[in-house]
């Protein structure tokens, strides 16, 4: 295996929630790997991911505007994405799923709205996406879909029973997709971050306690940066992986071997 196979020029990546955190790392990284992107995200307030990717000498990225709670208008999204690139001449070869959101509450305190929105972000958009540009990666027999997964998607955690139960769907439908798309070509994979330093851990970096009992766990010392993803994801999205299927690949600092 050489460099080349890591590569991902002329290559084009569709990432969600690529506007901060691990989202915007991958894109950097995938650009820096030689792709061209596509940014799906909440809003168009996408500098600092843009500069990032120039940076890290890609060009100028596309960007398409979704609210990640409406499944229904990321479908929308998603389909006129694969039309657009298609316009253009261009195919979506790469799909990182990473938008997601996290509610912290007690079981009995989650109420419906709050479960019904976890949901909708992190598992029913994640499909509404994943299936119009699924279905053209199989049409033409190639694709790399990644989707990031979670620590929760083997453990059950804390106060957090709506993302706990996404991140479980979303490690089972990777497998379901890989079963189903990987005879046409299509590698459908994961990555399960474990505890990175972004927005959505927050709350538990400042619980001074918490923060100290989670980073002694780790045999790596120290919590993980979104840059931490970059390799996986390189990886996931190249040839490579040709012959990885179906895997949630935990990049965690050791954090299941404990």
């Amino acid at each position: 295996m050489t460099q080349a196979s890591f590569s991902l020029t002329g290559k084009t990546a569709l990432v969600t929630g690529a506007r901060r955190g691990i989202g915007a790392a991958i894109a950097a990284g995938l650009a820096a790997a030689g792709a061209d992107l596509i940014l799906m995200a909440r809003d168009a307030a996408l500098e600092d991911t843009l500069e990032a990717i120039k940076e890290n000498g890609g060009g100028a990225a596309t960007i398409v505007t979704a609210d990640f709670a409406d499944p229904a208008a990321v479908e929308q999204a998603a389909i006129a994405a694969v039309e657009g690139a298609a316009a253009a001449g261009r195919q979506i070869d790469i799909l990182v799923n990473n938008a997601g959101t996290i509610r912290r509450a007690p079981a009995a305190a989650t109420g419906a709205a709050d479960w019904q929105h976890v949901i909708d972000v992190n598992l029913n958009s994640t499909w509404a996406v994943t299936r119009p540009i699924g279905a053209a990666m199989v049409a033409r027999g190639s694709g790399k879909i990644i989707t990031i997964a979670s620590l929760l998607s083997f453990q059950g955690g804390i106060n957090v029973p709506a993302y706990t139960a996404s991140k479980h769907a979303v490690a089972g439908l990777t497998k379901a997709l890989a079963n189903e798309w990987g005879a046409a070509g299509v590698q459908v994979n994961a990555i399960a971050p474990g505890y990175i330093s972004t927005d959505n851990t927050t709350d538990l970096r400042a619980d001074v306690e918490r923060e100290a009992a989670i980073r002694d766990r780790i045999p790596a010392g120290r919590w993980g940066r979104p840059e931490d993803l970059i390799g996986a994801a390189v990886f996931l999205a190249s040839a490579a992986s040709g012959y990885v299927n179906g895997h949630v690949l935990a990049v965690d600092g050791g954090w299941l071997a404990r």
